[in-house]
């Protein structure tokens, strides 16, 4: 894969299939030649997250090369949950959306179709190339990159963003929502809150440039 890439990241959907569908129709990819990088959490929150995990499904089935997913935490306590852990936790969180979506009322059942346990189970903790490091909640940036732990990844706030420290590449990530996208020192932050009420948020890079779609919550 060329590191000379035009790459688009995408912030935190949480469910909010019509903003995504608005979004990737505005978004200028090149899917023959441009990458796109989902900095996760699909579900929870919003109406549709199972809508939302199929559409991402497609776009990998029909762009295997060009589309990377990323986990989030939201992915993170659904995993924890179908295993019975932190139960309370997930549906704190939201996740009693993402369960009556998956629940099958014939069989009594959370239902989850293989194509979807598998695009859960290939997610990746994160994506870099030479120039950008992507990631769904951030770094410790007071650890070496190789010391780094999937709480880090998954679940890191102020300790990453607030902090003015150098890094090696510029870190693209979600998680933390803002009312505008944060451009800090290495740091892009692309959340903006669109399950609030806000923006459902892309960067195209190199340019820095951003591209937004109002939440469509019904």
């Amino acid at each position: 894969m060329s590191e000379d890439l035009r790459m688009f990241a995408i912030g935190d959907i949480h469910g909010c299939l019509d903003s995504l569908e608005a979004l990737l129709e505005i978004l200028p990819v090149d899917w023959g030649h441009d990458l796109v990088v989902f900095l996760g959490d699909y579900i929870d929150r919003g109406e549709s997250p199972k809508g939302v995990v199929e559409r991402i499904v497609s776009l990998k089935k029909e762009y295997p090369d060009r589309v990377i997913t990323l986990k989030g935490n939201h992915e993170w306590m659904f995993e924890r949950f179908l295993e019975g852990k932190d139960v309370e936790l997930f549906l704190y969180n939201g996740g009693e959306v993402t369960i009556r979506d998956y629940y099958n009322p014939e069989k009594r059942m959370i239902e989850i179709p293989t194509e979807h346990q598998l695009f859960f189970k290939d997610l990746k903790l994160f994506f870099e190339n030479k120039d950008y490091f992507f990631v769904h909640a951030g770094i410790n940036p007071y650890k070496p990159w190789d010391k780094q732990t999937e709480e880090d990844f998954l679940w890191i706030r102020e300790t990453f963003y607030g902090s003015t420290k150098p890094l090696p590449k510029t870190v693209v990530f979600g998680h933390t929502p803002f009312i505008t996208p944060f451009v800090g020192p290495n740091r892009i932050g692309i959340d903006t809150g669109c399950i609030y009420g806000g923006f459902l948020t892309a960067v195209m890079l190199p340019e820095l440039e951003f591209f937004q779609v109002k939440c469509k919550i019904r």
